[in-house]
């Protein structure tokens, strides 16, 4: 587990999935208080609520609400966690996937949190064939969301240092600056 928080007093909380320490260290200089947890294969589920309840009495933690970003596998494990801890997650990134087809589909009435998504259009994880689909679904369920596809970009753009990274990362803080505070 990584945490990472602001150098001066404390900042909305966001969850990282996967561990990502230099995402939760960037995050932390904009202000957040960010965790990555360590996830266990067969664990996955009660750890992801444990972090919740780590953060949510944590000293260096101010506001309503958690936000969740997640990368590749961990773009679907952020909804999920959206769907199953409603109360809690009031906002979600998701970077480059989606809930995997082969899953159990959630329930995305339960998903109350506003939800952003990255893709990149050369990315064969989340082609525009896979992604309208679920924005439709969203969009019946009544989902605040807004998703974003960036022209060349493939599947690892946002651990990247270029255009699509840049505008993907300065989407992402006003995205959680409006939903976190």
């Amino acid at each position: 587990m990584h945490l990472a928080t602001p150098e001066m007093g404390a900042g909305p909380p966001v969850i990282v999935i996967p561990e990502d320490r230099e995402l939760c260290d960037l995050l932390a200089a904009e202000g957040f208080t960010a965790l990555a947890p360590e996830l266990s294969p067969g664990q996955t589920a009660s750890e992801l609520a444990a972090a919740i309840d780590f953060l949510k009495p944590h000293p260096a933690v101010r506001g309503q609400g958690i936000g969740v970003i997640g990368s590749g596998a961990g773009a679907g494990l952020a909804l999920w966690l959206g769907t199953h801890r409603p109360e809690d997650v009031v906002a979600v990134v998701a970077v480059s996937g989606t809930v995997p087809a082969e899953a159990e589909r959630p329930d995305w009435s339960r998903l109350t949190a506003a939800v952003q998504g990255h893709f990149g259009e050369n990315d064969p994880t989340c082609p525009p064939d896979v992604i309208a689909p679920f924005e439709e679904s969203l969009g019946e369920a009544g989902v605040t969301f807004e998703f974003f596809t960036y022209p060349t970009a493939g599947p690892r753009f946002f651990e990247e240092d270029g255009d699509a990274a840049r505008q993907a990362w300065i989407r992402t803080l006003e995205f959680l600056r409006k939903h976190l505070g």
